[in-house]
């Protein structure tokens, strides 16, 4: 068993890149990481990073390891998926990510709930606006919001999620209310949310005639949905955003839906994993319990 928790680190930090980030991914200090790589590289005889003050890599050895010992954790894990499949009682970690503001609000709340009913489950939630990679992250489950395509990965759609144009008040009496698309990008600032391969450098708002792509326009944009919901509430700006992501302030009033008679289209929800952990129970009954739950709450909206 040490051989193989060594084996795990040991891949984790090559798919992570430090010693550091290995060892906290799998719940450990860096210093009982590094010394997993150690007894790894003096059991086998070979060093398996290159090392400086600044970078860490696999040596040509420590590729070649890394391929084959990735493959033996796989088939581990595969094993006892099987088996955990018999025994009607799912145990191990869960890895997951999630878009900030529906992971926050959506997916997050939910996980308590699901632990307790599954004891021997952990559930590790990373939240980021960013594309991820499944694979180089070593994540079992990515929920994904917009654009659902991945020719390697399962696709499970959850939901349609309903968009809105909202701004504060403030922003309105002070920049007037859009009266027409062509209105926001002659009169308004646009809230963008941004980041490199990022869809949303249009707005598409459903028309009578059918969809409508506008070239959104505005004078900063970031890469966290919720540092745009700030700005809009502090007035700066109209944003494009989920309704759950809003609906709090929406019922406050403290931002108002805009330009609804030509909301934006709707934002596919749904999730993303790898096909080999169709088979594992723990996935398998996370994924069906949290579509079941985000499905009742968003029909409340």
């Amino acid at each position: 068993m040490p051989y193989l928790e060594s084996l795990r680190v040991f891949v984790r930090v090559v798919e992570l890149g430090s010693i550091t980030s290995g060892g906290r991914d799998l719940r450990l200090t860096p210093a009982v990481a590094s010394n997993r790589i150690k007894e790894l590289e003096s059991r086998l005889g070979v060093r398996l990073f290159n090392r400086t003050t600044r970078n860490l890599s696999p040596t040509e050895v420590g590729q070649v390891f890394y391929d084959h010992a990735r493959k033996v954790i796989e088939t581990l894990d595969e094993a006892e998926a099987v088996v955990a499949g018999f025994s009607d009682t799912p145990r191990g970690t869960i890895r997951v990510t999630a878009p900030l503001g529906v992971g926050r609000r959506v997916v997050a709340p939910l996980i308590p709930s699901f632990t307790d009913q599954h004891p021997n489950v952990d559930v590790r939630l990373r939240l980021s606006d960013r594309k991820v990679d499944m694979f180089e992250d070593g994540l079992d489950v990515a929920f994904v919001l917009g654009e659902l395509k991945d020719s390697n990965l399962k696709l499970r759609k959850i939901a349609d999620c309903e968009r809105v144009l909202v701004a504060s008040p403030d922003y309105l009496a002070r920049a007037g209310t859009p009266q027409t698309p062509q209105d926001l990008i002659t009169d308004h600032n646009c809230l963008l949310l941004r980041f490199p391969r990022s869809p949303e450098y249009f707005w598409t708002l459903q028309t009578p005639t059918g969809p409508l792509k506008i070239e959104a326009k505005g004078r900063f944009d970031a890469d966290d949905g919720d540092v745009l919901t700030q700005w809009a509430l502090e007035g700066a700006g109209i944003a494009n955003k989920p309704r759950f992501d809003v609906a709090a302030e929406l019922a406050s009033g403290a931002l108002v839906e805009v330009l609804s008679a030509t909301p934006p289209l709707p934002a596919a929800f749904g999730c993303l994993y790898p096909h080999r952990k169709l088979q594992d129970p723990k996935v398998r009954l996370f994924v069906d319990y949290i579509a079941t739950e985000i499905r009742a709450r968003m029909s409340e909206l």
